[in-house]
């Protein structure tokens, strides 16, 4: 489905934004009948290009309190040390994100924890101790002023 046209983007920035949007409420705000709609939909998630719905939560509720941004930088670039190092990423809960990047270092992690001691804990229990890991270098998150992730 990569022919998108603006009925589906219209659908798409719509559900980005409320994904518990009715079906009803929807087609309102894009122009189309409800069945129209729930069609267009269903082979948006069919196709894949909607992936899944997901809750935001807030940080400071779920015990929160301590954001960074993690790059690493690998010493051995094989596929068997990157598996490895995307494994050890998947196993750990401070790990929201892990991307795999280009440039001069391999990878970036978004990283939640509670505070900076369970942030060292992770950086240095977590981190510290894959053998695949040569540098590690973090970004501590002061405030979002716009966070569109969902």
């Amino acid at each position: 489905m990569g022919n998108l046209d603006d009925i589906d983007r219209r659908i798409l920035r719509v559900l980005s934004g409320d994904g518990r949007i009715s079906n009803l409420a929807l087609a309102e705000k894009v122009g189309l009948s409800p069945s129209a709609c729930l069609r267009r939909v269903s082979a948006l998630e069919r196709e894949g290009v909607i992936r899944g719905y997901r809750a935001v939560l807030s940080p400071e509720r779920t015990g929160v309190g301590f954001i960074a941004y993690v790059t690493v930088g690998l010493n051995l670039h094989t596929k068997s040390a990157q598996a490895a190092f995307e494994r050890a990423m998947q196993a750990a809960p401070e790990v929201r994100e892990c991307h795999n990047i280009t440039g001069a270092l391999e990878y970036i992690l978004r990283v939640e924890a509670a505070d900076l001691a369970a942030y060292k804990h992770f950086h240095t229990e977590v981190l510290g101790t894959l053998p695949q890991v040569n540098a590690i270098t973090s970004y501590v998150v002061m405030g979002s002023p716009k966070d569109e992730r969902a």
